[in-house]
């Protein structure tokens, strides 16, 4: 990984001294399950700077389980994070994202590697990756077909279309990759969906199965 630099959702106290890879209490730590993939697939994450600081944030848990990946990270300075450097040759390159625009990647065909550019944060600031970063506006949008019809989420899902990062970038690399890359990734977020709910004080690890 490259860097560059029941209401359940009612908010409790910040989780104390943290795992500073899963995120969670050190009791609850998931890092030992975390899946190890070498792929030809690149996935490159654009978090918001406001998410380094999250908690529930999935998307640097899909990086340390995807040797091929990497992540910019913008909002951090009132100068632009310049993306040019996504578009190199070797890659076919597409936004993960559910625009009007977007079609399915079931439906995609490509005729080289696929680089999957995935925007990190909330629904807002993901929707801004056009108007923020004119460079990367003609690359092709693509989406996840089935809409989200999870009971439990580690966010207010406003839209039938969301998913937490890990999440869609699972299921868009059991499109590409195949059942065994995407179902170990969601096994993944699973736990952490599971581990975060548990520290709220859920035990919902019987109706996620």
């Amino acid at each position: 990984m490259k860097v560059h630099t029941l209401n359940i959702f009612t908010r409790k106290r910040k989780t104390i001294d943290p795992c500073p890879t899963c995120f969670l209490h050190r009791q609850r730590c998931i890092c030992a399950f975390i899946p190890k993939h070498d792929l030809k697939i690149r996935v490159s994450l654009i978090i918001h700077a406001k998410e380094l600081k999250r908690t529930t944030n999935t998307g640097r848990l899909a990086l340390h389980a995807l040797s091929n990946s990497q992540m910019y990270v913008r909002g951090q300075s009132t100068e632009r994070l310049d993306l040019n450097t996504l578009l190199v040759p070797q890659y076919e390159t597409y936004v993960l994202f559910p625009s009007d625009d977007a079609v399915n990647l079931e439906d995609i065909k490509p005729q080289k590697p696929i680089q999957l550019i995935v925007t990190d944060g909330n629904w807002r600031q993901a929707s801004k990756l056009n108007t923020r970063h004119p460079e990367l506006a003609h690359l092709p949008r693509v989406k996840i077909g089935a809409a989200n019809t999870a009971r439990y989420h580690l966010r207010k899902e406003h839209f039938s279309e969301g998913l937490a990062t890990l999440e869609a970038i699972a299921l868009a690399l059991r499109i590409i990759e195949g059942e065994e890359v995407g179902d170990s990734l969601l096994g993944l977020y699973q736990k952490k969906l599971t581990a975060t709910l548990q520290g709220r004080g859920l035990t919902p690890s019987s109706e996620l199965e």
